[in-house]
């Protein structure tokens, strides 16, 4: 049902013409694009985490109906000195990718080069250290390969039936909820790693085949193309842990970072990022570390005012699940957003404003 709302909505504005009468006033000036992988399609019927997937050819369509658009591909350093300088002349795009993921650089990176994109990639340093934990990816393997889970929940032993494909959307969301949900930082790590213990699955394998290595995100970082961002140690909810836990995990992630590449980030990205994870505590954290600028999930267009809290950055989801061409411009508009938000528009600091 939230698909086939959000598509019709998309689509709406977009066949309406709305998108277009919107724009110069939900607009912004400007946009920071936030994405995790690029990599073909897969065949598999279970795919939980696809929304976090677009193809290589969609990249391809995003980069060219952008640069059709007449904005300006900027890095985040660009993005940092626009705002500070309040240089609204012409709208810009950032784009900017989660995790550090291999495919970044098997597929969207030739693309950024043959089209001269500037990007960012924040980097969680304990994956490249192949000790961290894609805790999602570990959970749709568990439910593949599965037509049933057992665990410990609030206390209780609890069975989730996930045979058909349809019940294993439905454990996997429920989980993937419930998991979100637990009120300790390292709870969803502990949960995951021993349920991957009881069914099998080599958290350290997803890491090795999943994410780059220390040398594979050097050679990217050479190109002067690429930014390399800062994302935490271990991918952690950051608002649950004690404040000198959470500190640490964005004072060590640049470390670690700095140590392997010879230069420090200067920009950084908050796990999971939403209003459950970031808030104001972690952006005064990141400004206190020196971050230049430090992005969100937070769904919004860059304001004018975004200079006066400059870590506490929206950003645009690019989903896998709407991968049309004229999606990214009814986003990159403001409108669709404009609208979830009651026609209020998310302020600096994600504060509702009106327009």
């Amino acid at each position: 049902m939230r698909h086939f709302v959000v598509k019709s909505a998309l689509e709406a504005l977009y066949f309406s013409g709305a998108f277009g009468l919107m724009r110069p006033f939900v607009g912004g000036v400007g946009a920071i694009l936030m994405l995790h992988r690029v990599q073909p399609q897969r065949t598999a019927r279970f795919q939980p985490n696809l929304r976090l997937e677009i193809t290589p050819e969609f990249l391809t369509t995003i980069v060219r109906r952008l640069r059709r658009s007449g904005v300006d591909f900027v890095s985040l350093d660009e993005v940092h000195r626009r705002l500070t300088e309040r240089d609204f002349r012409r709208r810009f795009v950032a784009i900017t990718l989660d995790d550090g993921y291999r495919d970044n650089k098997e597929w969207a990176y030739p693309i950024f080069k043959q089209h001269e994109v500037p990007f960012a990639i924040y980097i969680p340093s304990s994956f490249p250290d192949r000790i961290g934990h894609l805790w999602w990816l570990s959970l749709e393997q568990i439910i593949a390969h599965n037509d049933a889970i057992v665990l410990e929940m609030d206390g209780r032993d609890c069975r989730l039936t996930c045979g058909s494909v349809r019940e294993k959307y439905e454990a996997y969301d429920f989980l993937h909820g419930w998991l979100r949900s637990l009120p300790k930082a390292g709870a969803i790590r502990d949960v995951m790693r021993e349920l991957a213990t009881r069914y099998g699955v080599d958290i350290q394998a997803i890491s090795h085949q999943e994410c780059m290595s220390w040398d594979e995100i050097a050679a990217l970082a050479a190109d002067p193309l690429v930014t390399i961002g800062a994302h935490s140690v271990n991918h952690v909810v950051l608002a649950k842990a004690p404040p000198a836990v959470a500190r640490a995990e964005l004072n060590m992630g640049r470390a670690v970072i700095e140590a392997a590449l010879g230069s420090s980030p200067r920009h950084l990205a908050y796990p999971y990022g939403d209003a459950s994870a970031a808030g104001p505590r972690e952006y005064a954290m990141a400004a206190e570390l020196g971050f230049l600028t430090a992005v969100t999930a937070r769904p919004g267009v860059l304001l004018p005012e975004h200079a006066d809290y400059l870590t506490a950055l929206p950003r645009i989801p690019i989903s896998g699940e709407f991968q049309r061409g004229r999606s990214i411009d009814v986003l990159v508009s403001g409108a669709s957003m404009a609208l979830a938000n009651c026609l209020r528009r998310q302020g600096a600091g994600g504060i509702p404003q009106p327009y």
